[in-house]
Formats: structure tokens, C-alpha cells, sequence
């Protein structure tokens, strides 16, 4: 499941540096998650590194892009080449 970022965002700027796919980026009024990108840093790190370092917690699972751990490694593995 890729994850997203909710209205509840400061727009601090730590998250979209953290993000190994760089599927974070600035939008209209808040910071955005590409799902197409998002792999929740499977392939990359054990934990999402943008949820792990957002200090208001806005960033759940995005419940319109339901993704199993296989899918993801597969986005990893498309995304990276590798």
C-alpha cells in the first residue's frame, strides 16, 4: 500500500529528502506522495523513512493504493532496475 500525506501537513520539508524513490514532492498547499513511486521503502529500508521523520504524523497508508509487500518489492525492483 503506497502512503500519502494529509491536510494536517506543515510543510516542514524533512520528508521529501528522505524519500529513496523521490516520490515526494511539493504540491499546491501540501507536500504530495506519487503512489506510482511509493514503495514504503521496501527494497530501500525497513521503515517508511517519510513517517519516521514527520513530526505531526500525516502520513498514513493510502487506502485507494492497497499494495501487498510482493507488489512493492516488484515496484522496488522496476523503479531501481535492480
Amino acid at each position: 500500500m503506497a502512503l500519502m500525506i494529509t491536510d494536517e501537513c506543515i510543510n516542514c520539508d524533512v520528508c521529501e529528502p528522505e524519500c529513496p524513490n523521490e516520490a515526494i514532492s511539493p504540491g499546491d498547499e501540501i507536500y504530495e506522495i506519487d503512489p506510482d513511486k511509493c514503495t514504503e521503502c521496501v527494497g530501500h529500508y525497513e521503515t517508511s523513512q517519510c513517517v519516521e521523520v514527520c513530526p505531526v504524523d500525516c502520513i498514513p497508508h493510502d487506502p485507494d493504493h492497497v499494495e501487498t509487500q510482493e507488489e512493492l518489492m516488484e515496484k522496488y525492483h522496476r523503479l531501481t532496475g535492480e
